[in-house]
């Protein structure tokens, strides 16, 4: 029983601590950081994931501090329905993932 308690214990601490490397930024923190010259632009992060994606439509976006690096994810969908996942540098727009949905 007391190796399923460790067991347990130790379980809980990897899942907080995980979670506790990324967090979400809500709009006012997204704001400053672009007005302090931290961030590219959301409206420029979005154009650039869609040239990556011709046609298609942003469906859902969202602003990480990830192991203190800031990282913008963006979900597309293309004309053809596809699903697509991508993951860009905030501070320098590049492109770090671009993967199809499943």
């Amino acid at each position: 029983m007391k190796t399923l308690t460790a067991l347990f214990t130790a379980s809980i601490i990897g899942m907080t601590a995980s979670i506790a490397h990324a967090r979400d930024l809500g709009p006012d923190e997204a704001l400053r950081l672009r007005d302090a010259g931290t961030i590219v632009s959301l409206e420029k992060l979005n154009a650039t994931a869609l040239t990556k994606h011709t046609g298609a439509t942003i469906t859902e976006t969202e602003l990480e501090e990830e192991y203190g690096k800031y990282i913008y994810q963006v979900e597309l969908r293309d004309p053809q329905g596809i699903d697509w996942g991508l993951e860009l540098d905030a501070v320098s727009g590049q492109i770090l993932k671009d993967h199809q949905d499943t």
